[in-house]
């Protein structure tokens, strides 16, 4: 499939952002990583930081002049996508009451049974596309429509690490004690970000998740013995 080509908007002097008008896709993915790579090798000597959305990559230059001579000329830069990896990390998630807090509430919402939603949530795979808002935490696309749900209207003082929510279009994972204001579905016993590794996260832009669905005893037993995801 052929992707578009981006908008360049300039933003500020030295902030500017490539901009897609489209959804979240594999093919955009690979589009983004290209142009990612391309910059880091062919540009890195003029910029500050690179940063990526789900339909965006912004860009902080080191000056005016450097993001003036990228905005005329990035039409004609020769990118090539990313090839997309294919590893799926099986991520095990408790699913009872006790660790998937709004299950209930969004079950009768939605007119479902629990088990159902369960079920819809467990049975597909998410693709990473970037990392942010607190370390190690994946902005996963791939959320069945019928799962989406509006943000809780007054988020949770505080949440658990390990948290596994759904917000708006998408799924995630609390790698740490947040507030938040998604809607929680289980937990992970799986950490996600360790400051002590290198690198601190397990996963990679590129990479797919799939929940699958414990016992309380087994988590309980994953509690007592961390252990990363198994992979295929």
């Amino acid at each position: 499939m052929k992707i578009q080509a981006p908008n360049y908007i300039p933003i500020t002097p030295l902030i500017g952002e490539l901009h897609w008008n489209l959804k979240p896709s594999d093919d955009l993915l690979e589009l983004q990583l290209g142009w990612i790579s391309w910059l880091n090798a062919e540009l890195s000597h003029e910029i500050e930081e690179v940063r990526q959305g789900f339909s965006a990559i912004g860009i902080r230059w080191k000056n005016e002049v450097a993001q003036k001579r990228f905005a005329g000329n990035y039409l004609n830069m020769p990118i090539k996508p990313y090839q997309l990896s294919g590893k799926i990390w099986e991520v095990p998630v408790c699913y009872e009451s006790n660790y998937g807090t709004d299950l209930g509430n969004l079950a009768l919402q939605k007119h479902m049974r629990v088990n159902d939603l369960i079920e819809l949530h467990s049975s597909t795979l998410y693709r990473i596309h970037f990392f942010g808002f607190l370390p190690g935490f994946m902005y996963l696309n791939g959320l069945p429509e019928a799962l989406h749900t509006p943000r809780k209207a007054v988020p949770d003082r505080s949440v658990y690490p390990g948290s596994v929510g759904i917000g708006g279009s998408q799924t995630g994972i609390y790698p740490m004690e947040s507030p938040g204001g998604w809607h929680i579905f289980g937990r992970t016993p799986i950490q996600l970000f360790d400051p002590e590794q290198d690198p601190p996260v397990w996963a990679s832009i590129g990479d797919q998740i799939q929940f699958v669905r414990i016992s309380a005893e087994e988590m309980n037993d994953l509690l007592e013995n961390p252990t990363l995801p198994s992979s295929r």
